[in-house]
């Protein structure tokens, strides 16, 4: 049975899978953004978007050292890559002070890779200004809104004309 197994395995083995994922964090968080595939980018999306960088950003607001260092040793079992790890906890975690999560973003490129015709995407950090999309309020329109009135306003319309 498939009980708690929440994450696509991606054909590799548990030990192969985390390596790859952590030296795909590693390498976003150099690079700032990686292409490969899409169920890929979707497993290093949740290693560095909800295990990482929180961590660095909650080391930030702690005030004792003990616990910047555990966070820091917890993000680190995670990456695998201590330069990495410096970089995000000492420079990166500044650009998402103010934001409450959303760190990273993933595009779909719309292309297959030519290999296996594998769906590609695009992971990347989204800068620190960025307000990301507005939800665009969905106006009812004109013709809905006279449908609706119309059924009650024909039964009206009907039950006055033979009083009339």
């Amino acid at each position: 049975m498939r009980h708690n197994k929440h994450h696509a395995s991606l054909g590799l083995t548990v030990e192969h899978r985390r390596a790859m994922l952590s030296n795909m964090a590693a390498v976003a968080h150099h690079a700032r953004s990686i292409e490969t595939t899409l169920a890929k980018s979707q497993g290093a999306f949740a290693l560095s978007s909800r295990r990482s960088s929180p961590k660095a950003k909650q080391a930030a607001a702690k005030s004792e050292k003990k616990d910047a260092i555990h966070l820091r040793r917890l993000a680190l079992s995670d990456v695998r890559d201590e330069t990495a790890v410096t970089k995000l906890f000492n420079e990166t975690y500044k650009e998402f002070a103010n934001r409450n999560g959303g760190y990273t973003r993933i595009y779909k490129l719309g292309q297959q890779r030519l290999g296996d015709a594998a769906e590609l995407a695009l992971i990347e950090f989204v800068k620190a200004d960025d307000q990301g999309y507005k939800k665009a309020k969905g106006k009812k329109s004109a013709k809905s809104k006279k449908a609706k009135a119309t059924p009650a306003a024909a039964a009206a319309a009907d039950s006055a004309e033979p009083a009339a």
